[in-house]
């Protein structure tokens, strides 16, 4: 049935507020800062302000590759402000953040050092400045009554307005949600983003969250509440697969695939929590032997329809290696993509590429091999963290191991480790540790395989675990 586009788009309405004041009603043990990272989360799963005004016909201003936008910065520094003003009245150690991670403080420090060495260390810094309020925003998540219902939160209020009027742009204002694909040429849907890669990304997002969500659901106690709950997480996820269907990115795919396949995995009984890194040595060197012996992953190019050069992805690669950068310590944050290397790509391919399409070569050409080995070094650490995890609080664990493993797949194509990127922001949240004065175990420890269910010592105090497993 097609209803004319404003009876549509009254009914989006409707449903949103329909959806935001449920949520509201519910109570959650959370608190009102929480909008701050949500309003964060929104303009990069949308667009940005100066996108949104320049799609309805209001000019935001020049904006330019160096510069950016002066709109859309000055909203970003109100947000970081906002977030710091609210870390500082939670009095949030830095001494304690720094303790708990380290191997993200350096990555951060050494991507502030390199702007020294950058073509153009104003623009780097701005951008430095940026990606800062990604910790600032997973701090307050973090620092929050409850973390993971904060986490909860986020995820539901973002998908409430992303995916609904994401539907609403590609069925009924084509103006606003389809476009050009830079690769090909061809039509593409973008919903309420501004190009169909990143309609993929939130795809990927919010279907894992829904996912995840799902199996925290099911084992709850009949009732009203869970079948509202299962009725809710259900649909969105049917409504996030058409919309993954329509925005045909093969990568958001493989990685919300594999994402969710390290959830399972992780639910089985005899999965032994303690061994998942002996699990994932063993699975990279089946990966490793399998694709030596039959090319398994040229076969899986094949079955998700793309060419053997990703679409020109590994032309560009082998271009960019040949560029004459400092191995060791590249061109400084975020500054290769800037004036005549930008150029020079630029008027050699029409799509005009400003970004590796590959995440740890976007990190090479920017930081160099040093800025590569803190990154893996990063990544290593979050690993751990995640593992650990398992053990105290079981559901946030498979979270953080799922997203971890669709953020490492999903930057061997696409590169997410800048700039404002959501899955970016996404990983800071699942990358960071802090320390919370009380945290209730016994929910977490009920959601564990009963193998797993022991004595386990969580802030001091030794938890006698016990329940069901889902």
């Amino acid at each position: 049935m097609h209803l004319p586009p404003i009876i549509a788009s009254c009914l989006t309405v409707a449903f949103v507020v329909f959806l935001y004041r449920r949520d509201i009603r519910e109570r959650p043990n959370v608190t009102g800062a929480l909008w701050i990272p949500l309003l964060w989360f929104l303009l990069m799963t949308t667009r940005a302000v100066s996108e949104w005004l320049n799609t309805f016909g209001l000019h935001a201003g020049a904006v330019t590759v160096e510069e950016g936008s002066p709109l859309d910065a000055g909203v970003c520094f109100v947000l970081i402000a906002a977030g710091l003003y609210v870390l500082h009245q939670r009095q949030a150690s830095l001494l304690e953040i720094i303790r708990n991670n380290q191997w993200l403080t350096i990555f951060l420090l050494y991507c502030l050092v390199s702007i020294v060495w950058s073509d153009f260390p104003f623009v780097a810094l701005k951008r430095w400045f940026k990606v800062l309020g990604h910790p600032i925003m997973a701090l307050i998540i973090l620092t929050e009554p409850d973390p993971l219902e904060a986490l909860t939160r986020l995820m539901k209020r973002c998908a409430y307005i992303v995916v609904p009027v994401s539907i609403l742009f590609i069925k009924y204002y084509p103006q606003f949600g389809r476009g050009f694909d830079p690769w090909t040429g061809a039509a593409a849907n973008t919903g309420i983003t501004a190009n169909k890669n990143a309609l993929g990304y939130d795809c990927l997002i919010l279907g894992f969250f829904f996912f995840w969500q799902l199996l925290q659901t099911l084992p709850r106690e009949r009732g009203k509440p869970r079948r509202n709950e299962l009725l809710l997480t259900g649909g969105f996820l049917m409504a996030i697969w058409w919309l993954l269907s329509m925005a045909h990115s093969s990568t958001s795919l493989v990685s919300l695939f594999l994402g969710v396949l390290m959830v399972v995995i992780l639910g089985l009984r005899f999965v032994n929590k303690r061994l998942i890194g002996t699990y994932m040595i063993a699975a990279i060197v089946i990966y490793v032997l399998a694709e030596a012996t039959f090319g398994i992953s040229g076969r899986v190019i094949e079955l998700l329809g793309k060419s053997p050069t990703l679409t020109d992805r590994t032309l560009l690669w082998s271009e960019l290696l040949k560029v004459e950068i400092n191995p060791l310590f590249g061109t400084g944050f975020e500054s290769f993509w800037l004036g005549e290397r930008f150029q020079k790509f630029a008027e050699s391919r029409w799509w005009q590429p400003n970004e590796a399409h590959n995440g740890y070569l976007e990190t090479y050409l920017n930081l160099g091999l040093v800025g590569l080995f803190l990154l893996v070094g990063l990544l290593i650490a979050t690993f751990w963290k995640s593992r650990r995890e398992l053990l105290t609080n079981f559901q946030f664990g498979r979270f953080r191991l799922g997203f971890l493993t669709a953020v490492i797949v999903y930057n061997w194509t696409e590169a997410s480790f800048r700039a404002l990127h959501p899955i970016w922001f996404v990983f800071y949240i699942i990358a960071l540790d802090y320390r919370q004065p009380e945290f209730d175990s016994f929910e977490s420890i009920e959601a564990m395989p009963p193998g797993e269910r022991k004595d386990l010592v969580y802030a001091g105090d030794e938890i006698d675990a016990k329940s069901s497993h889902f």
